[in-house]
């Protein structure tokens, strides 16, 4: 199966921008506590998609490269900053990917993936992470890991595990203690955790179902089976109208310019 992770997003824009989750507005403090983040640093933001993890950086002062191999996604960043002027002069897109940035040699004081990190090469990103990156050279991996939890959630997994074949091989959940040993070495990293959440009535629901590469195609019949049983479900689960998404934000951070 190919999962082509460069354009598998590219019909799902729109629903991207409107159902994905931001960060937490916590993320700029843990990174100034743990890893110097001053206003006045260079990111360099790898798969930088519509620009949700970049917005956090530009907001407190810094420059953000947004890099971004999908044209669709890129141009959505693109526009979101140009329609935000007090952002447009510090993000600058760049169409390139982990492997291969085009961003020169240690030009970088951080360099972040939001929800992207599992679909890199990492040896290869790792060396390109290092050739862009000054010293200390931080790296910073976010996922919003959607939790499984209470009846809504738990039912929900269940349905993307019954209708999205391609669900168990894209999930981010892989990215695990080994995985980070293997990217930044054995113990020289640390996880940090935040909440994370969001509120949606069932458009909302089903906006944030087709955001997701793996959910089946609209059309389809996977498609119309899995968004039946979900308007069931969510009308057996809301409250007031709504139900809510939780999530726990995942950060990895580590310093790869220092390794042997």
């Amino acid at each position: 199966m190919d999962l082509n992770p460069t354009g598998r997003f590219s019909s799902r824009v729109a629903d991207y921008i409107r159902y994905r989750p931001s960060y937490p507005d916590g993320l700029i403090p843990l990174l100034e506590r743990e890893c110097g983040l001053r206003p006045e640093a260079r990111i360099a933001d790898i798969g930088s998609g519509t620009g949700l993890l970049a917005q956090l950086f530009l907001r407190f002062g810094c420059e953000v490269f947004g890099v971004e191999p999908n044209p669709d996604m890129r141009l959505a960043g693109e526009r979101l900053f140009a329609a935000e002027h007090r952002f447009h002069r510090g993000f600058h897109s760049l169409d390139g990917r982990a492997e291969d940035t085009g961003l020169p040699a240690a030009s970088m004081d951080f360099v972040t993936a939001g929800q992207a990190f599992h679909w890199f090469d990492a040896p290869a990103a790792r060396a390109e992470f290092r050739r862009i990156l000054r010293p200390p050279g931080w790296v910073a991996l976010v996922w919003n890991e959607r939790l499984v939890e209470g009846r809504f959630l738990s039912e929900y997994e269940a349905l993307l595990r019954c209708y999205s074949p391609e669900y168990s091989q894209v999930d981010h959940r892989r990215m695990d203690a080994g995985v980070m040993d293997d990217f930044f070495g054995l113990g020289q990293w640390k996880l940090a955790t935040l909440a994370n959440d969001q509120r949606f009535d069932l458009e909302g629901v089903m906006g944030r179902l087709n955001s997701s590469s793996y959910a089946p195609a609209a059309g389809t019949e996977a498609h119309a089976r899995i968004t039946e049983a979900l308007a069931k479900l969510f009308a057996e689960c809301q409250q007031d109208g709504r139900v809510a998404f939780r999530y726990e934000t995942k950060v990895y951070l580590g310093q790869v310019t220092n390794q042997t």
